[in-house]
């Protein structure tokens, strides 16, 4: 990240950048505080933990996570910086929480060994279409509004809306304002008046002049900007390829039925014609993988056609 006068600082929502500030026991406190809304005084003590989740088999899938806290009190907190768009956001954020909460217990112990577990998703892609930047969700019952229980949280911060909509001042916007910061004036505005945030700025500063982090950190940048290029690049070329078939299946259809009307008018009719039909056949064969989908589940889980249905309505992305 560069200003207008060349000074180089670092992106905090570079997950490599996110993971060396909350290194720091002092921002990791200001940082949850604010989450959790109360003053970091009563944060006495945060701990880092291995961020690889236990597997209980062998086939299981690894679970890692961004940065794992523990607290005094023994909840557990994972914090989660996602710049690049995740479809999947949602069951992926349940599958770590679930799976960090199922990880305290261990075999003999007594279900009153499970702590508070948090999920905290700071998002640089938008997840909810409305204004709200941050959203914080329990389980309840649907129409009395009973809590189940408070030992699962998850907490959405969806960075890209603070450029768009205005908020009442809180400390996590100001931590919110500082993750999405793009120069150092910026920076400078959102620590300004918290020790916890200053100390954050600080530490990106010493973070951007250390040559061998900034090493790491430009690989990262790296690695994020090829995914994103291999990403709009298959996009681009499957979207040329389909134009250029049904293009040439047009002139065909163009050739054999443009007669009278002339060569230039039948190829542009039939290419219009051979792209829609093109567009079909894509279509008719997408239905058909449905359908082998939906033939070997129903016969795997014994799932009746509806329930499957319902299931490939939610999930099938084509």
């Amino acid at each position: 990240m560069k200003n207008n006068d060349n000074t180089f600082i670092m992106s905090p929502k570079v997950d490599f950048c996110f993971k060396e500030l909350l290194a720091d026991e002092d921002v990791r406190r200001g940082f949850v505080a604010a989450v959790l809304d109360i003053k970091p005084d009563r944060i006495k003590r945060t701990e880092l933990l291995p961020t690889y989740l236990r597997k209980q088999h062998k086939k299981d899938k690894l679970g890692i996570l961004d940065v794992r806290v523990v607290l005094e009190d023994g909840s557990q907190i994972d914090i989660e910086m996602q710049v690049i768009a995740y479809d999947y956001w949602v069951e992926r954020s349940l599958f770590y929480l679930c799976k960090m909460f199922a990880d305290q217990i261990h075999e003999g112990e007594d279900y009153h060994e499970l702590k508070k577990c948090i999920h905290i998703g700071i998002l640089n892609f938008t997840l909810f279409d409305d204004r709200e930047y941050y959203s914080r969700f329990h389980i309840w019952e649907d129409k009395r509004k009973i809590l189940y229980t408070d030992k699962m949280e998850i907490h959405v911060l969806e960075l890209p809306k603070l450029k768009k909509y205005q908020y009442s001042e809180t400390e996590l916007l100001r931590w919110a304002r500082f993750f999405n910061a793009e120069s150092r004036e910026e920076m400078k505005m959102a620590v300004q008046g918290d020790e916890y945030r200053e100390k954050a700025y600080n530490r990106l500063v010493n973070l951007s002049a250390d040559e061998e982090k900034r090493l790491e950190y430009e690989e990262r940048q790296k690695a994020i900007r090829d995914y994103n290029h291999m990403i709009n690049s298959g996009w681009r070329m499957g979207h040329a390829k389909g134009f250029a078939e049904g293009r040439e299946e047009g002139r065909e259809k163009g050739r054999e039925e443009g007669r009278e009307e002339g060569r230039e008018e039948g190829i542009a009719e039939g290419w219009r014609e051979g792209g829609i039909q093109a567009y079909i056949e894509a279509l008719q064969e997408i239905e058909m993988m449905k359908e082998e989908v939906q033939d070997k589940v129903t016969q795997k889980f014994r799932l009746s056609t509806e329930e499957v249905l319902r299931y490939m309505d939610k999930y099938w992305k084509e």
